[in-house]
């Protein structure tokens, strides 16, 4: 059986859509194929969303930084945006069956009085790392019942 695509959004595609993506396929690469893209994207992945995959046990380093185009004719069957823009900017793709938004702070500019920006890379990474392993377990329980 071929395993559902998931694509996660965000404008960047540098950060916060990385970061979920390495989570999502850490904790559900048997369940689902997992991609991310911008509707904007920067180019490259953010070093600090690298660094902080990496503390979790996450190689991110081979991710690039892609136009959400290049998914829209590639079987996703669900799309998650976790920002207020890509929410927005966010197509209808072919054979979408599950739309999910899921907000986050953009790393780089939610650094709190006293936090440093890894710190901020590292809060928000664990935010992510809720909710996404909590969709991959229930997914994964929906799929035994």
């Amino acid at each position: 059986m071929k395993k559902p695509k998931v694509l996660i959004l965000c404008t960047g595609n540098s950060c916060r859509s990385h970061m979920a993506e390495g989570i999502l396929r850490a904790a559900a690469g048997d369940l689902f194929e997992v991609f991310s893209a911008g509707s904007k994207p920067k180019g490259a992945v953010h070093p600090l969303a690298l660094e902080a995959l990496a503390e979790i046990g996450i190689d991110a380093s081979h991710h690039t930084s892609d136009h959400l185009d290049q998914y829209l004719d590639a079987g996703i069957t669900t799309v998650i945006t976790v920002c207020g823009n890509a929410d927005q900017a966010c197509p209808t793709f072919p054979g979408m069956l599950n739309r999910y938004h899921w907000g986050f702070e953009d790393p780089p500019h939610a650094v709190r009085e006293g936090e440093s920006e890894l710190d901020a890379f590292r809060r928000i990474r664990d935010q992510i790392k809720l909710v996404f392993e909590a969709y991959a377990a229930g997914f994964r329980e929906a799929q035994t019942d």
